[in-house]
């Protein structure tokens, strides 16, 4: 029988989703519980992976369980076997050809930035600019990634034959007392995609770059002449829509 997984995690401990040899991560995390539960070697297809020290709100992924076990009990037995970081939200019985990644349709991400005084407590949550940065240009600047783009520009690897065509639906900037979040809602995003729009973002807000960049940057199609990533924390992923 599949299942649809919906969790949750911290990944301020984790080297990323995927799972690597000798290394933490949420994958492997998520498959040891599943194999306790399933009596045998369990894998996990999610909707994506995401970096190290990168976290999710909202996240899903496909298994195939061989015992006989309903939705309110899976859910119960996985999160009594996953450390406290990770949590499962619901699980559902769903048809034997859906496809947690590739019958996605749209996702969501945030991104945090703390404007004020440094907050060691957040450290691993909100990223600790600490600076005033030109949040009017930041969104100026912001409008020219809404749409579909060639986002070759904010592809760290950035393979020549790799088809970096997306589609961002929206995307907007909020502020709350100092601190400012990013949103992005498109049909699918590379590695490091949202990490390198946000750190040339903030050189818009520095001032060092002017808005009409982010535009030379999509139109020139090349990572390796210019551009900032942003640290992995402060981003979330939050949001999976399927068909």
């Amino acid at each position: 029988m599949r299942f649809l997984i919906k969790f949750s995690y911290d990944g301020s401990s984790y080297n990323g989703f995927q799972r690597q040899p000798n290394k933490k991560t949420i994958q492997k995390e998520l498959e040891d519980a599943l194999t306790k539960i399933n009596n045998k070697k369990t894998d996990i297809v999610c909707t994506g992976r995401t970096d190290k020290g990168v976290h999710a709100k909202c996240q899903y992924g496909h298994v195939d369980i061989d015992v006989d076990i309903n939705e309110y009990k899976l859910k119960r037995a996985m999160n009594s076997y996953l450390p406290d970081d990770i949590h499962v939200i619901n699980t559902k019985v769903v048809k034997d050809n859906f496809h947690a990644r590739y019958n996605v349709v749209s996702k969501e991400y945030k991104y945090y930035i703390n404007m004020g005084e440094y907050n060691p407590i957040d450290r691993n949550y909100i990223f600790q600019y600490n600076y005033k940065l030109n949040i009017d240009a930041m969104k100026e600047g912001l409008k020219y990634l809404v749409g579909k783009h060639d986002f070759r520009s904010f592809v760290t690897e950035n393979k020549v034959k790799e088809n970096c065509i997306r589609t961002i639906e929206k995307a907007y900037i909020s502020k709350k007392n100092n601190i400012i979040c990013i949103t992005f809602k498109g049909d699918g995003f590379l590695r490091y995609q949202v990490r390198n729009m946000v750190g040339s973002l903030i050189q818009v807000g520095e001032e060092k770059k002017n808005p009409k960049h982010i535009k030379e940057l999509l139109d020139r199609k090349d990572r390796s002449k210019d551009g900032k990533t942003a640290p992995a924390v402060g981003l979330y992923l939050t949001k999976v829509s399927y068909k």
